[in-house]
């Protein structure tokens, strides 16, 4: 509950300019206006407009404890009405007291004193209201601030959240098509077995050990990739041909990680899965000023019935990447005669 004057050097800088302006403001209209000698007249702003900043200042915490409880528009006025008759009272007198033991023996500054009283009350209101209405912009700017941090908190909670959602869906679905693959191996080829339940558990070890991190660079992911090939060209033999076509320049930059397994996958599972010859999965990976461009194609049947499935890999995809880039133009699917592209466009910044 610090004053925000105190907290800001700006506003404590401009807090102290303002007020020296105020005293000289109030000098110049004493000596000009009521012919009072200029150092009287000094000590006089001095005294007065010291009072009332030091006394405004502290409002502060005089506001921010009434609004601890909630109080109706009635009681606030009334509050406010009682402060500032306390505060406007105490200033005059603490300054009459001060400024007449000071030059009590002047008649013609008494005389003054005496007779600018109603003025000073009337400018004390306008210095309270001052107060008042900065004080209640600072609570009203760090209450909003406040709210804006908790709202970006609780957005980045759901967005991992959500992130960690979708990328529980690669493994588990993954895993169902290999362990069942295992299953069959284990009557047909057990050494085939053996090597495909060494070659998932590396892939996995790798999904683990990233599962907290959003991204990883293409290296590592092409080399996790290798991994989930190695696993399904055991189950395919050589109907899976995999080729890739890197940029030198592509290797270093980070991608969301597990993203391009499922889009492998999704060439597996419409390309491969259906045919009895060998299919080719192509990955290329460009750049120019602005995007890292990915694409993957693999050939396939346009008439061949399609696989059933949810669609949860190119979906998933499409997702996190609104989630992570905050844009939905940066996946897109096509198909050109019996080739079918997926393409992602990764910005550079």
């Amino acid at each position: 509950m610090h004053n925000p004057i105190a907290k800001n050097k700006n506003y404590l800088f401009t807090f102290f300019v303002l007020w020296l302006a105020i005293i000289g403001i109030h000098t110049g209209v004493i000596i000009f206006l009521y012919q009072i000698e200029w150092r009287i007249s000094l000590t006089d702003a001095a005294v007065f407009n010291t009072t009332f900043a030091i006394l405004g200042y502290n409002l502060w915490y005089v506001i921010r404890f009434s609004l601890r409880e909630k109080k109706s528009a009635f009681d606030l006025v009334t509050n406010h009405l009682m402060v500032s008759v306390v505060i406007i009272a105490a200033w005059l007198v603490i300054g009459y007291f001060t400024m007449k033991s000071l030059y009590g023996i002047n008649e013609s500054y008494i005389q003054f004193l005496n007779d600018s009283l109603l003025w000073r009350a009337i400018t004390g209101i306008f210095f309270y209201l001052f107060f008042v209405l900065f004080y209640y912009v600072i609570i009203y700017y760090e209450d909003l601030q406040d709210k804006l941090n908790v709202e970006a908190e609780l957005q980045n909670l759901v967005k991992e959240a959500e992130l960690n959602a979708l990328k529980s869906q690669i493994n588990p679905h993954f895993l169902f098509n290999s362990l069942n693959s295992i299953s069959s191996l284990t009557i047909t080829n057990p050494e085939a077995a053996q090597e495909m339940v060494v070659k998932l558990s590396d892939f996995l070890r790798y999904s683990l050990s990233h599962d907290k991190d959003e991204k990883a660079s293409l290296q590592e992911e092409i080399e996790n990739l290798n991994r989930y090939l190695d696993i399904e060209k055991i189950r395919f033999g050589k109907r899976l041909n995999f080729m890739s076509d890197i940029s030198e320049n592509c290797y270093g930059f980070d991608i969301p990680n597990m993203i391009l397994q499922p889009l492998i996958e999704n060439s597996i599972k419409h390309g491969v899965y259906n045919s009895t010859e060998e299919v080719l999965v192509e990955l290329k990976c460009t750049s120019d000023d602005h995007y890292f461009i990915v694409e993957i194609s693999n050939e396939y049947d346009p008439e061949a019935v399609k696989k059933k499935g949810q669609g949860i890999g190119l979906k998933n995809i499409k997702k996190r990447l609104q989630l992570i880039y905050r844009r939905d133009d940066l996946f897109e699917t096509a198909a050109d005669g019996n080739i079918f592209k997926a393409i992602l466009k990764l910005p550079k910044n």
